[in-house]
């Protein structure tokens, strides 16, 4: 009886033991997967980035095409991958006579996160528009900012906590915030 016993404990000692090398065999695929996908929002959250600027050079842009005297400035006025600071705030300014709409973002603390919007997102920040006569009355229009994970590129939102308006970070969403300080 005594072998018998032996013999099964051996058995369920081997078996054991293979459940927890097919665990350990799991654990590498399972870190891969997650460095793959670490690595492929490091690379959206700088895709994210280069796009929130192209809007707003392309905005900028095509003001300036229709002015005559003056000039909108978009600082700063190029974009390389080295301009992304993953690890802090991340600021964009377009300034026309000292009309300023300022966007400031940074990545999130975890990957993803949904704390301060209910659609997934990776960046997160905020749009201010202010002028001298704002400034003067201590009053700063500011919006959140998201990019969202919607689509497999991301998307750039605006959300206003004050009317819970959302909608797409754009040339006309621009256009609508440098009516209100122009």
């Amino acid at each position: 009886m005594i072998l018998t016993r032996s013999a099964h404990v051996v058995q369920t000692s081997d078996a054991r033991l293979k459940r927890l090398a097919a665990q350990i065999e799991a654990l590498t695929e399972k870190d891969e997967k997650l460095k793959r996908h670490t690595q492929e929002i490091l690379a959206l959250r700088l895709a994210a980035a280069r796009e929130l600027w192209t809007i707003c050079a392309g905005f900028v842009g095509s003001l300036n095409g229709l002015l005559e005297r003056d000039v909108v400035v978009l600082d700063p006025d190029t974009f390389t991958a080295d301009t992304f600071q993953e690890s802090g705030p991340n600021l964009l300014q377009i300034n026309v006579r000292g009309r300023i709409l300022q966007v400031e973002f940074q990545a999130t603390g975890e990957l993803t996160s949904t704390e301060d919007f209910r659609i997934p997102y990776t960046l997160a920040g905020s749009v201010r528009a202010f002028n001298q006569a704002l400034l003067d009355k201590d009053l700063i229009e500011e919006q959140l900012l998201f990019c969202t994970m919607e689509r497999e590129t991301g998307m750039w939102r605006f959300f206003d906590p004050r009317t819970y308006r959302s909608g797409p970070f754009d040339a006309s969403y621009l256009t609508s915030l440098m009516e209100q300080i122009v």
